[in-house]
């Protein structure tokens, strides 16, 4: 008995010492995958962002060429042609035929589609058949009032879908919570014309706002004649003429309110559901529990998290107020790309409607793409899904 117990005692420090090597080992192999070494952190750190980045331009190029091909069928398959909607009872049939031939609109529609293809692969977007201008010369002169038109409605949008937002997640199954989410319903699903005419009617009168035009004529005359950027209230402002400027701004009172009420139902409910997610988390009960007031939790706490999505979503408004914009500048006789996309539909020009989308899509394609890398640059784990 005391002879087995002596044994133990001198055996178990063996066991002991070996288990005890084992262990060890097992901690700095575990140690040795969790711990990257110097060298290997700069490549993951590098190699992550440039990657995503070329896959979001790899991306865009198959979006690009379905778009194009999709316009270019559906301006073909459309009944009529530019030569016989402008010029049609006035010219004889052989007449009309020899201004298609000279037109290129006789030609095989593969030898216009490649045509097409690469006019545009060189930012080459066509000269208008009705009125002979250059498509780029059309966004110079027009793109500037469609900027200011769908920066100011962005603005109004995110003005007062934000704080909305706010609200009904604060006061979540409160009338006032109710009140907010139908306003951004019937605002998001309202026709847009709709929604003009309503604004010429029950605003623009009681308040003396104009409802047609970026500008008064005299200041048109004035600012417009000699044009600097061709933005017509950046002109004004590097004139200094501060009344012109003014009047400007005045006429984008109803435009920008119009189409900043329709994404402004998008961004309410965007607010609402990720603040109301937000709420929830751990660490915000962790801050209730500290004894916080409910609003600076909200405010220090809850409410930035909750607007990380709401960087996502700005590229795909962009799109949207592009294709408000249309709708909107038709309504209040607004000089800008989408009136005269409406124009040159009406006129079935093909190369005026082809090229002014194929400007639009180019630029929602651009503003998609730098949003993502926005994106990515605020929230890292973007980069790795």
């Amino acid at each position: 008995m005391f002879l087995s117990c002596y044994k133990c005692a001198l055996i178990r420090p063996l066991f002991d010492n070996d288990s005890a090597t084992k262990a060890h080992g097992r901690r700095n192999r575990l140690y040795s995958i969790q711990a990257p070494t110097d060298d290997e952190r700069p490549l993951v750190s590098r190699g992550s962002l440039p990657r995503y980045v070329l896959q979001r331009i790899l991306l865009v190029l198959p979006m690009m060429f379905i778009l194009l091909t999709v316009v270019f069928l559906l301006l073909r398959v459309a009944p009529g042609d530019p030569i016989s909607a402008s010029v049609g009872g006035k010219l004889s049939e052989e007449a009309i035929e020899a201004r298609k031939a000279m037109a290129g609109l006789n030609r095989p529609l593969i030898i216009q589609y490649l045509e097409y293809l690469g006019n545009t692969a060189t930012f080459n977007f066509g000269q208008t058949i009705t009125d002979n201008r250059q498509v780029l010369e059309i966004v110079r002169d027009n793109g500037g009032a469609t900027l200011t038109l769908t920066l100011g409605a962005f603005i109004i949008a995110l003005g007062v879908g934000i704080p909305l937002g706010r609200i009904a997640a604060h006061k979540r199954d409160s009338v006032r919570d109710v009140v907010i989410r139908i306003f951004g319903i019937a605002s998001y699903a309202t026709p847009i014309f709709f929604v003009g005419l309503l604004m010429q009617l029950y605003v623009a009168r009681p308040l003396s706002l104009p409802t047609s035009g970026i500008a008064s004529p005299r200041v048109l005359f004035t600012v417009a004649n000699e044009p600097v950027t061709h933005v017509v209230l950046l002109d004004a402002i590097i004139k200094g003429e501060w009344a012109a400027a003014g009047d400007i701004l005045v006429h984008h009172i109803l435009p920008c309110l119009t189409l900043g009420l329709m994404i402004c139902g998008v961004f309410i409910r965007l607010v609402r559901v990720n603040l109301l997610q937000t709420l929830q988390s751990d660490y915000v009960e962790a801050a209730r529990a500290r004894g916080i007031p409910e609003r600076l939790v909200i405010k220090k706490h809850a409410f930035r998290n909750a607007l990380v999505p709401v960087v996502t979503v700005v590229g795909l408004q962009a799109a949207m107020l592009m294709g408000g914009a249309v709708l909107t500048e038709s309504t209040f006789n607004w000089p800008g790309l989408g009136y005269q996309l409406m124009h040159y539909i009406q006129a079935r020009d093909y190369i005026g409607v082809q090229g002014i989308v194929t400007f639009f899509a180019v630029v929602v394609a651009v503003i998609s793409v730098v949003v993502d890398i926005v994106n990515a640059l605020i929230d890292p784990r973007v980069r790795y899904q």
